[in-house]
C-alpha cells in the first residue's frame, strides 16, 4: 500500500504539484489525480480523500497545520490553513483559516475568508464575506458589500442557533438570510456587520447595510441600514418541550422564511448554471467549470436539506409540506443573451455590467425566485 501511495505522489510531482514532504502526505486511491492541478501545494500533514476532491492551480492545502480534505473542491489560488473539510466547495481565492471544521453544504465564493476555529455547515458565504474567529454557523446564507475592502463581516464569537426544541424531537427548519442572492450577486449592496460575541436565532433575516451590536442574541428581523440591539430576556416559567400549542402565524412565519431561503438558493443555482458556467465555457476554462459544477452540487445539497428539514416539521405539526419535486425544476432561461466579456474575471465582469443589463438580470432573478416559491407551495 505504501508503494502505491508513493507512486501516486510521484505522479503528482512529475506534473508540477508541489508536495513539501511526501512522507507526511496521503492521497487516497479513489482521488482522481487529474483533479489535482499543477502549481498546487500540499504541505506536511495533508490528507486528500474522496472521489469528488479537486485541488486547483496554485491552491494551498495545510499552510498552518495538518489538513484533511474529503470530497471537497478547492478552486485555483484558494487556501486551507488547517482542519477538516468535507463536501465543501471553495471558489478561487477563498481562504480558510486554521482549525476549520467545514461540513456538507458549505460554499465559499471568491475572496471569502474565515479566521481560525470556524465551523460551517449548510452555509454559503458569498463574494468577499469575512468571518472572524471562534464562529459556528449552520443553515445561513451571507452576502453584501461591493469589493474586497467593502465587505460583509461577522465578528468573532458569533453563533447561529439553528435548532428549536419544541415538539417530540425539535426541528431545524431555521435557515437565516443575511443579505440575499437576488441583489447580492451584483456586488453593489451595502456591507453588513454582525457584532461579535453574539448569536442569532433562526429563521432570521438581516438587511443590507445593517449593523448589529456586539454581545446580544438577535431574535427579530433587522431592516436595511439599521443599527440593531436587543435586551436580554428574564424568564422563569414551567417548561414542557411537547404538548405545547402555537398560533398559526408562527408556522406561517417559519414557512415564509424557509420558502424565501429556498428561493434564494434556487436563484443562486440558476445564476451559476446560466451565467457563471456559461462564461467559463466561453473562456475555455475547464478547471473553473469543474469548480463551478462543484458549487452547483453544494447548492443543490443545501436545497434538499432545507426541504427535508421543513417537511419534518410539517409532518409533526400537521402542516402542509413543501413540494420536493420543485427542486428538479429549471428556472426560466435568460431573456436575452448577456455580454459575458469572457476575458474578465468574475468580479470584474459584474462591475462592468451596464445599468440596463444589470436591471434585466435582476428582473430575471426576481422572477426566478417568484416562480420557484409558487412551485414549492404545491402539494
Amino acid at each position: 500500500m505504501r508503494e502505491d501511495i508513493e507512486e501516486r505522489i510521484r505522479s503528482l510531482e512529475e506534473k508540477g504539484v508541489i508536495i513539501v514532504d511526501p512522507r507526511q502526505t496521503y492521497i487516497a486511491p479513489e482521488v482522481d489525480l487529474d483533479r489535482i492541478y499543477k502549481g498546487s501545494v500540499l504541505f506536511p500533514g495533508c490528507r486528500l480523500t474522496g472521489k469528488r476532491t479537486l485541488v486547483g492551480t496554485c491552491a494551498q492545502i495545510g499552510t498552518e497545520g495538518p489538513a484533511a480534505i474529503h470530497d471537497t473542491v478547492v478552486g485555483s489560488g484558494a487556501e486551507v490553513g488547517s482542519g477538516f473539510l468535507t463536501d465543501t466547495t471553495l471558489l478561487p481565492m477563498a481562504k480558510v483559516g486554521a482549525n476549520a471544521h467545514f461540513r456538507g453544504g458549505t460554499l465559499l465564493e471568491e475572496y471569502a475568508t474565515t479566521a481560525h476555529c470556524v465551523g460551517l455547515k449548510q452555509s454559503i458565504l458569498m463574494y468577499s464575506v469575512t468571518l472572524g474567529s471562534l464562529i459556528n454557523l449552520c443553515d445561513v446564507l451571507i452576502s453584501g458589500g461591493s469589493s474586497r475592502k467593502e465587505h460583509t463581516e461577522v465578528g468573532s464569537g458569533f453563533i447561529h442557533f439553528n435548532f428549536t426544541p419544541w415538539g417530540k424531537n425539535g426541528d431545524k427548519a431555521t435557515p437565516s438570510l443575511v443579505g440575499n442572492v437576488t441583489e447580492g450577486v451584483f456586488l453593489d449592496q451595502k456591507r453588513i456587520f454582525l457584532g461579535g460575541l453574539s448569536g442569532m436565532v433562526g429563521p432570521a433575516s438581516i438587511g443590507f447595510g445593517a449593523m448589529t451590536a456586539a454581545g446580544q442574541v438577535i431574535r427579530r428581523p433587522v431592516a436595511e441600514s439599521t443599527m440593531h440591539a436587543e435586551t436580554g430576556r428574564n424568564i422563569d416559567s414551567v417548561c414542557a418541550f411537547s404538548g405545547v400549542a402555537f398560533p398559526d402565524k408562527r408556522f406561517r412565519r417559519i414557512y415564509d422564511r424557509n420558502a424565501e431561503f429556498l428561493a434564494q438558493l434556487h436563484a443562486l443555482k440558476e445564476w451559476y448554471l446560466q451565467v457563471r458556467m456559461e462564461r467559463s465555457r466561453l473562456r475555455g476554462d475547464r478547471e473553473l467549470s469543474l469548480v463551478l459544477a462543484g458549487a452547483v452540487e453544494t447548492i443543490r445539497d443545501c436545497m434538499k436539506e432545507r426541504v427535508s428539514r421543513y417537511n419534518s416539521l410539517a409532518a409533526e405539526w400537521s402542516l402542509k409540506p413543501m413540494d420536493a419535486a420543485a427542486l428538479d425544476k429549471q428556472g426560466a432561461p435568460l431573456p436575452v443573451p448577456v455580454d459575458r466579456k469572457e476575458e474578465l474575471a468574475y468580479d470584474e465582469w459584474v462591475r462592468t455590467l451596464g445599468k440596463e443589463e444589470r436591471q434585466r438580470l435582476h428582473d430575471w432573478l426576481r422572477d426566478v425566485t417568484g416562480d420557484f416559491k409558487e412551485q414549492i407551495s404545491r402539494s
